[in-house]
């Protein structure tokens, strides 16, 4: 048995939480393309109720997160779509990702940069970037280094690059 997809999003003020079924329940929705907005994020809120704890308090704020990762999987412009850094380290755990993954936290912590920071070490998700050295580094969703761990002043100039072009 797999174990479900969880897609993190990010809701208003900063606050990321996981969703089962999100990819799911994005596909089935892409028919109602040209319905009116609050449509269909009350219909992806409902699909993703039943798999998901969905306080009451939150709904609108769920509504926009959906809403801008509806937009997001037509290819859609997001305005004002920035956030923290989207950092993945991709590795099976090995002392090199491992590593990896602590030099990324140690070089955010000195920068003082915000960051979602996730080591992927599932061979299926691995695959499906398409990235066949590892470990690997991807910033915003940019392959940045593949098989290697870059220096510490190469990573610094990338997050810097990085926070820069997310502002």
């Amino acid at each position: 048995m797999t174990a479900p997809e969880v897609t993190r999003i990010h809701l208003q003020g900063g606050l990321q939480v996981g969703l089962t079924g999100l990819a799911q329940a994005l596909e089935e929705v892409k028919e109602l393309k040209g319905r009116q907005e609050e449509e269909i994020a009350q219909v992806l809120l409902a699909k993703l109720r039943l798999k998901n704890y969905i306080p009451a308090v939150a709904e609108a704020d769920y509504q926009k997160a959906l809403l801008r990762e509806y937009k997001k999987a037509l290819g859609e412009e997001v305005a004002g779509e920035k956030g923290p850094l989207s950092i993945k380290i991709l590795g099976p755990g090995c002392a090199s990702c491992t590593a990896l993954t602590q030099q990324v936290i140690t070089v955010l912590s000195e920068l003082g940069l915000p960051a979602d920071v996730e080591h992927v070490q599932d061979l299926q998700d691995i695959a499906k970037t398409g990235v066949m050295g590892m470990p690997a580094l991807l910033i915003n969703g940019e392959v940045k280094a593949v098989g290697h761990t870059p220096t510490r002043e190469l990573l610094q100039r990338w997050l810097k690059e990085a926070a820069a072009s997310n502002t």
